[in-house]
């Protein structure tokens, strides 16, 4: 659960087609969840204390729903692991799960799952924090279980071994990511001799050598209230919650601090790290260190990233509409006293990798020469500013904002930062650059792609005995948790949104929110490549879709970059499509959006670099253990002939004409088939004069097409084994084809039965059975896909080799338990508690707001399915679940395919 980044890359309209590697790679490589963008937000919703035990307290009024989230930080990481035990830290924070006097870990467990299950838990360097986002009137219990964990923890030998099991399976799956081991060796090169030299991971070694003792002295030297800050953000009354606060908090002794260990930076030494790779492409990256948060550079130095990742910028436009590069960009984070920049290239299997980081490296030095753009650095100002006001659309999301800018750069509210960015200017910019970015201190490496073997499949599951126990009897709550998760009512929605539909077909929803001066539009356009993709042309879609990024018929790429910067606002067109921009830009937004969206650019000198890229990028794609193994699960699932076994190929995309690309366009794109959801800081009736004014006018031509997959048989048991060298443990996916459609009303049972088995860590069948009580996965996922004309049944994990058939034993027994023996009595009242609980958290960020209209309105389902779905569930019995986990589940009949080593 250590936190590598919460990093999105700032880019404002960069391709979808590689959207997913671009979040897999920020997602490893950076040090801390810092966002450059920090809210903006007036005083008078901050409530400030500091108890007489130092305990440091910031309370956020957000009354965006009635939802609220605590995030306690701990001022200890990584850095104060004892010499010889790197993963304390990290262990520590997996152990304050393990119980504590006065709350057991199946109580814990219990209580987190009925208050929604949506928490978590990071160590970094510097920081360990804890989560929950829970209804708000639920903030009591949160404030409960901090507390508790805050006093005292168990911290026993028995309970390190059983846990040990689940931290050394997540070892094995991070060092079966090779951006993760790329990722361990640059920080060991670049803060060599520095507490920043590791990451807070930890490894087998460590842990087997860490006992019980040492963890807890871990807990009393450094859990302390002087120690730590509590930011609440939600709709609360920040007096009463700080009353509670005091309550539950203030007799909490402070402690004395031990020393912190010094960070002696040495100068980088250049270096080049090679590395292999199981991406379906290569990636050039030069790093370099950077000013730290506490460094009066900090600010230029983020302008800098953002300035150099911009799509008008020479970083882009040199290497990727050249065709020199698939993507391009710089990133930076921060840790206190340093910080790490990143500039990269993302390349095709057998591309020329030397002479793309010599591109880079001559891109930057060209840069630094002649000084950064100063219309570049005004509109990164701009979009920083506007992103600010955006922070303010999720609960969850701000309260990390006001935790990264107190627990981590030590401000004193978020606004410091956007202060210092204020003051920013070329030439800040240009003398951080020149300072920072000096190719004698760079360190470089290239992460060339490897291919797997091919899939190795057989018939049936070889099974083996069962170590799993019986699953335990419920535990009897705290009082203070009794009552409250006891509480089983439909709870009210904010969501109210208005709908109309347009005289060409379009549907527009639009859901007044005023928690901020921001208005976000986002569309999706009813789609399916495999049905409308004529013969011969797959990939066609993935072609066109990046097409978009080079503007309209009457801004081409860079006019149409600068129209959105000049706005601070982040567009992206396709069959999902989105604007977000402050309210006072709306319409310009919208025009901006409906212009790339209707009328794309699509010009052919474009076409013809990114048909030769995806051609390359989709025949190292076809190679790769992430796309066999997808293939092996579809092959398993599915007939030959099924739409979703075609396939793109390298020849199917070299076949493809500019006029391929456009008949597909006028094919799909269509008002018809499209929603769109405005949600904001607008009214009803401006956003639909304005969408109508944008939109209107488009024009469906011809039939409907079909976009609905034909329903398809039962499959048959099948085990594919798919290997990936760079992986230690393997990713498991067990699946199989149900009969059920989204009409049938048994879905709801099936839904509350799956909240019996998954989906709320140790208070459920799987995970306790599999990692609490014997540590043999990580993770473990189970759901439903049900859809109007076909579904799947689907469990995944993640484990060492040795563990596979154990693990689906009690996987395969669990499931048949559900079939033959009613859910407990307690079981069912925690689903249900469970689910009532996740309607309000659903709402609570504009963007899931938006997403969940969105989904609803494109499958045909009623606005306020999620209100009529709690009222069905409260309706169900344990009977009622059997039945239909008996009649729709086959364990017998899973696909298994697994991705790694060879299971044993």
């Amino acid at each position: 659960m250590y936190n590598k980044s919460n990093h999105f890359i700032s880019n404002h309209q960069t391709g979808k087609f590689y959207q997913y590697f671009l979040i897999l790679l920020l997602s490893t490589l950076f040090l801390s969840g810092s966002s450059f963008a920090k809210s903006k937000l007036s005083e008078e919703n901050v409530l400030r204390a500091t108890l007489k035990n130092g305990l440091r307290v910031v309370i956020v009024r957000d009354a965006l729903a009635p939802v609220v989230t605590t995030e306690i930080n701990y001022l200890v990481g990584s850095n104060e692991a004892p010499k010889g035990f790197p993963g304390t830290a990290h262990a520590l924070e997996h152990m304050m799960f393990r119980g504590s006097k006065g709350l057991s870990a199946d109580q814990l467990a219990d209580i987190t799952a009925a208050m929604g299950g949506d928490f978590n838990a990071d160590t970094r360097q510097t920081v360990t924090q804890f989560f929950f986002t829970v209804p708000s009137e639920d903030l009591d219990l949160a404030l409960h279980i901090e507390s508790i964990r805050m006093r005292n923890l168990l911290c026993t030998d028995s309970l390190w071994k059983n846990e040990r099991g689940a931290i050394e399976q997540e070892v094995a799956q991070d060092l079966s990511n090779p951006e993760y081991v790329f990722f361990k060796k640059l920080l060991a090169a670049m803060f060599k001799g520095t507490p920043y030299a590791h990451d807070a991971l930890g490894t087998r070694p460590s842990f087997n050598k860490t006992t019980g003792s040492l963890l807890k002295k871990f807990h009393d030297t450094w859990y302390a209230p002087n120690n730590a800050i509590l930011v609440i953000v939600g709709d609360v009354q920040p007096n009463s919650a700080l009353d509670e606060v005091k309550k539950l908090f203030e007799e909490i002794p402070s402690k004395k601090l031990p020393e912190r260990p010094e960070v002696n930076l040495e100068p980088v030494s250049v270096d080049t790290l090679k590395l292999k790779t199981d991406l379906p492409y290569g990636l050039a990256i030069i790093s370099f260190r950077m000013p730290g948060s506490n460094s009066p550079d900090y600010a230029a130095a983020q302008i800098l990233s953002d300035v150099l990742s911009n799509q008008r910028g020479e970083l882009y436009s040199k290497l990727v509409p050249t065709g020199k590069a698939l993507y391009a960009g710089f990133e930076y984070d921060d840790l206190p006293q340093s910080g790490m920049g990143f500039a990269l290239a993302v390349f095709p299997k057998g591309a020329d990798s030397k002479s793309l980081v010599n591109e880079l490296q001559s891109i930057l030095n060209g840069e630094i020469k002649k000084g950064l753009s100063e219309d570049l650095v005004a509109a990164e100002k701009r979009h920083e500013l506007s992103d600010a006001e955006f922070q303010k659309n999720s609960v969850s999301g701000l309260a990390s904002v006001w935790s990264e800018a107190l627990a981590v750069e030590g401000r004193k509210s978020p606004n410091d930062d956007l202060k210092m960015l204020e003051k920013v200017n070329v030439n800040d910019v240009d003398r951080v650059a020149k300072r920072y970015l000096d190719p004698a201190h760079a360190i470089y490496a290239v992460l060339t792609p490897q291919s797997s073997g091919k899939p190795i499949s057989r018939k049936g599951f070889g099974g083996s005995e069962s170590f799993a126990p019986k699953n335990p009897k419920a535990v009897a709550l705290p009082l203070w948790a009794d009552k409250a998760i006891g509480r089983l009512k439909v709870p009210g929605s904010v969501v109210n949104p208005v709908v109309s539909v347009l005289p060409n077909g379009l549907k527009l929803i639009v859901q007044h929110e005023t928690v901020s001066n921001t208005v976000s539009v986002y569309g999706r356009i009813k789609n399916n490549s495999d049905l409308e993709a004529p013969k011969g042309q797959d990939g066609v879609s993935g072609v066109l879709d990046q097409l978009f990024s080079y503007g309209s018929k009457t801004l081409d790429r860079i006019s149409f970059q600068k129209a959105l910067d000049d706005i601070g606002a982040d567009e992206s067109a396709g069959t999902s499509f989105s604007v977000n921009v402050l309210a006072n830009h709306f319409e310009k937004g919208v025009q901006l959006l409906a212009d790339n969206e209707l009328n794309p650019g699509l010009p052919e000198h474009a076409f013809n670099i990114i048909r030769q890229q995806t051609a390359a990028t989709v025949a190292g794609e076809l190679k790769s253990p992430d796309y066999l193994a997808g293939r092996s699960l579809i092959a398993g699932l599915y007939p030959k002939e099924d739409p979703v076994q075609r396939q793109t190929t390298p020849q199917t995309v070299s076949s493809l004409t500019l006029k391929d690309v456009k008949s597909y366009y006028e094919k799909v794109y269509r008002p018809d088939l499209t929603t769109i959801v405005v949600i904001g800081d607008i009214s009803p009736d401006s956003a639909k004069n304005v969408i109508e004014k944008y939109f209107g006018n488009w024009k469906a031509e011809g039939a409907k097409p079909v976009t609905e997959l034909p329903p398809v048989p039962l499959n048959k048991s099948s085990v594919s084994a798919v290997p990936d060298k760079s992986r230690v443990q393997d990713k498991v996916t067990l699946a199989e084809t149900l009969k059920l459609t989204r009409s049938n009303p048994e879905y709801y049972a099936l839904q509350l039965g799956n909240h019996v088995l998954g989906g709320a860590f140790y208070a459920t069948r799987f995970y306790k059975d599999l990692r609490e009580n014997s540590g043999l996965v990580y993770y473990v996922a189970s759901s439903f896909g049900v859809g109007k004309t076909r579904s799947t049944y689907e469990v995944n994990y993640g484990c060492d080799p040795p563990n596979v058939s154990k693990a689906r034993v009690i996987i395969e027994r669990d499931l048949r338990q559900m079939q033959t023996s009613p859910v407990t009595h307690h079981e069912l009242k925690q689903a249900k508690a469970m689910l009532m609980r996740e309607i309000p958290l659903s709402e609570s960020s504009l963007g899931s707001i938006a997403g969940g209209l969105l989904s609803r309105s494109l499958e045909g389902l009623p606005l306020n399915e999620p209100t009529i779905a709690a009222k069905k569930y409260l309706s169900l019995n344990a009977d009622d679940v059997m039945k239909a986990f008996k009649k729709w589940v086959r364990p017998s009949d899973f696909v298994q395919v697994t991705q790694g080593p060879t299971p044993q």
